[in-house]
């Protein structure tokens, strides 16, 4: 079978990179094996799930290069009728039941199958002993076995599982006379729904089980049936449950793979059993790490960036964004860390995303990001910079010739485009001086001597060229005696007002003499 995968988000207005990151990894896996990706998206939230969020989610795809097949995607909404179906052939089957949840009205129960052994990946492995509080009686119906554990301060503690966590239930008083065995009572439970109350009890004997998955990342995984309950499915309102729906409409699209998050491992042994109970087979599910802060804690919108539009306004570029995503918590086996989406997708498998959970660094994915600007062709990078120009107010009018000089002096040096910003000293004639970096760097009597000896020697430039400018602040140190190179910082915060930039003399040239000389003068009276 041809390899599908999906990309199932719940659209609320932003797009966390967690959830785009599993999107590229599903991408990268269906265009490495030629297989197709697909989108659904889970609207069943109507009052989040709005058709501004559905566009946001589009629109964020279709930036970031995220083709998917098989279009229209499909919306879980139209999924509705299928979803309770399902549930309905459940209910015939005995893997469901009806239950009055706060007088609400019926909801539907997936119960894990008693036999369970019919599951893909479920088995025995032996007796276990479990203490119980002999204050509470422990109660055995086709909703689960219900006891109280004992806490360490020796007080009841709230416990029980699904009845199929307890095969060859014996319940022992302190004695260790049986008080009750689950076998032969299987049927008056399950389908005459027989319970039974059994006081003074103080140990279960029961076989465990466990259901065990191979996971593509995280290799076996597995859990005892002993500590799973029995899941709603479809709400007493009627409404279906994301693991009803989620599997269904897994099965709707013939998904081989899932690839999603590792928040949802939990989810994934009732998901297997709902797959194996609705008689379709299960797919390979694949859980990515976790994207972490430097605590080694979920990230999130508090650590910074955290949705893709944060990023996109930031002027970070698609390609430089995907291909960071791409490597966090995958490698392609070698020190490459930037990559053309083509390589990407020729690299790509699931057996080299990493176990761990994956730390987010804003700063490597800045420099990564200065790198893919810095590629962009001279032309495209000016256009570029025209229209993120337009939402500054001194940028209105600007000289064409002057952007396009400063473009290529600084296209290099701009790691987001949002820094253009910064590019504000240019087109006005007095910048707006940064008071802690003045005082740092124009305090000194010596450097102070050397700007003063500046201004002359930029005045009697034959010509206002970086060559001469170089000569000229070389000459202006020697005079004062300050080393060589001490005087560049000090004229770029009184020529700029900003501490950071281009090199010192090609953006003296850039400014011309006239300006650069006022905004010595300037620097020098003001600090």
């Amino acid at each position: 079978m041809s390899v599908r995968v999906r990309f199932a988000p719940s659209p609320t207005g932003q797009v966390h990179i967690g959830n785009i990151r599993a999107a590229i990894f599903n991408w990268l896996f269906a265009r490495h094996e030629g297989g197709a990706f697909l989108l659904r998206i889970e609207d069943t939230d109507l009052e989040r799930s709005t058709p501004e969020a559905i566009a946001t989610l589009l629109e964020v795809m279709e930036w970031l290069g995220l083709d998917f097949d098989e279009k229209p995607p499909l919306y879980q909404t139209s999924q509705q009728e299928k979803h309770l179906a399902a549930a309905e052939r459940l209910l015939a089957a005995g893997d469901a039941y009806r239950d009055a949840k706060g007088g609400g009205g019926e909801a539907i129960v997936f119960r894990i199958p008693f036999a369970a052994e019919r599951i893909p990946g479920v088995s025995s492995v032996g007796t276990i002993e479990v203490p119980v509080h002999p204050d509470v009686p422990v109660q055995v119906s086709g909703k689960g076995v219900d006891y109280a554990g004992i806490s360490k301060k020796g007080t009841p503690a709230p416990g029980g599982c699904c009845l199929a966590g307890c095969l060859d239930l014996q319940v022992l008083d302190a004695a260790e006379q049986v008080l009750f065995t689950l076998a032969g009572k299987e049927t008056a439970i399950l389908r005459e729904g027989a319970e039974f109350n059994v006081p003074g009890a103080t140990k279960l004997r029961f076989t465990r089980r466990v259901i065990s998955y191979h996971d593509a990342v995280k290799g076996t995984m597995s859990k005892p049936l002993d500590s799973m309950r029995d899941v709603v499915i479809v709400r007493s309102d009627g409404s279906p449950v994301f693991h009803l729906a989620n599997v269904v409409d897994d099965i709707t699209q013939r998904i081989t793979h899932i690839i999603r998050g590792d928040d949802h491992v939990e989810n994934t042994f009732r998901h297997i059993m709902l797959f194996s109970c609705l008689g379709a087979p299960v797919p390979t599910y694949a859980h990515l790490p976790m994207i972490v802060n430097a605590a080694g804690k979920p990230y999130s919108k508090r650590d910074g960036d955290a949705f893709v539009g944060d990023f996109r306004d930031k002027g970070f570029v698609p390609d430089a964004l995907f291909n960071y995503l791409s490597l966090l918590g995958w490698s392609p086996g070698d020190d490459r860390e930037k990559m053309s989406r083509q390589e990407l997708i020729e690299a790509f498998s699931l057996s080299r995303v990493l176990h761990a959970s994956a730390q987010m660094d804003i700063q490597k994915l800045t420099n990564l990001n200065g790198q893919y600007i810095a590629e962009i062709p001279a032309a495209d990078f000016l256009a570029i910079c025209r229209e993120w120009l337009k939402r500054y107010p001194w940028a209105t009018a600007l000289s064409e010739s002057r952007l396009q000089a400063v473009c290529t002096l600084m296209q290099s040096r701009v790691k987001r485009f949002a820094d253009l910003e910064q590019w504000v000293y240019f087109f006005v004639d007095v910048p707006d001086y940064d008071e802690k970096v003045c005082a740092k760097h124009l305090k000194d009597s010596t450097a102070r001597a050397a700007l003063e000896a500046t201004l002359q020697l930029f005045a009697e430039l034959p010509d206002f060229t970086a060559a001469n400018i170089e000569g000229a602040i070389q000459t202006a140190c020697d005079k004062v005696g300050l080393a060589q190179g001490k005087l560049n910082q000090p004229l770029r915060v009184a020529i700029t007002g900003s501490g950071i930039g281009a090199g010192i003399y090609e953006t003296a040239e850039l400014l011309g003499r006239e300006r650069s000389l006022a905004r010595l003068k300037i620097a020098l009276e003001k600090f």
